[in-house]
């Protein structure tokens, strides 16, 4: 999977779960990361558990504020002299139910936060810095945005874009960027608690390898999109599902 040495990763939304996995797998082979999240208190813990300082920094605020993006990226160039890896980790679901009776006002908060502020990023990261000097851009979609999604519909619509920006960006980017994303089914995260909590026997008989996901699992495949074993891959999504799309319907 070969190393990080000398690179600088910023990870949005690593204050926990599978930003934070991300950020300890880079930093595991050699990055340093800026890492965001929207309370300063939890990205500090995240930042020691990192290990400090010297390879870590977090910046918190609010992933759909534009000045926030910026401070992120700024804060990657000057305290690390780089911006190499960029990993777009934000998504937010606040609103369930039939896409027909689904608030729009909710439906457009969720497009805003998980699609335009990935692309924001992009944009922002490209101009500060990777248009010049290349690197790596992973998106974090989700299998939601590979098929119907009862119940979860707009939040399936947004990882739905997120899959076609890849696309769309792998190819605008090229050859000075690759732009990859991952899709995962359900990981044991606090975000993803509502979908296994008090049933995962249950939810995990569903996953031909017989487990849930865990934060780890998706650390290990985005390090390895990000690094130079992936050299002549772009434009992809790998779905992270533990076999559940292979199997099909029960």
């Amino acid at each position: 999977m070969g190393t990080f040495e000398g690179r600088t990763a910023l990870v949005t939304g690593a204050s926990r779960g599978i930003g934070l996995a991300i950020a300890q797998s880079l930093v595991a082979r050699g990055a340093r990361v800026v890492v965001t999240g929207r309370r300063p208190d939890a990205l500090a813990e995240a930042v020691t558990a990192l290990g400090g300082a010297e390879v870590a920094v977090g910046v918190a605020g609010n992933a759909g504020d534009a000045e926030h993006r910026a401070e992120a990226v700024r804060t990657a160039v000057e305290t690390f002299d780089s911006l190499d890896v960029l990993v777009g980790n934000v998504g937010i679901n606040p609103v369930y139910g039939p896409l027909v009776d689904l608030p729009l006002d909710g439906f457009r908060k969720i497009l805003d936060t998980n699609v335009v502020s990935t692309l924001g990023l992009v944009q922002e990261a490209w101009r500060a810095w990777m248009a010049e000097h290349g690197g790596s851009v992973l998106v974090v979609a989700s299998v939601a945005g590979l098929k119907a999604s009862p119940m979860i519909g707009g939040y399936g619509v947004s990882k739905a874009a997120l899959v076609n920006l890849v696309t769309q960006l792998a190819v605008e980017l090229g050859p000075t960027v690759r732009v990859n994303a991952v899709a995962p089914a359900v990981v044991k995260t606090r975000f993803a608690g509502a979908l296994y909590e008090g049933r995962e026997a249950e939810a995990a008989a569903q996953y031909p390898v017989g487990r849930l996901g865990e934060p780890e699992d998706v650390g290990e495949a985005a390090a390895y999109l990000l690094g130079d074993g992936a050299g002549w891959v772009t434009g992809q999504t790998l779905v992270l599902d533990g076999g559940a799309l292979s199997r099909g319907p029960a």
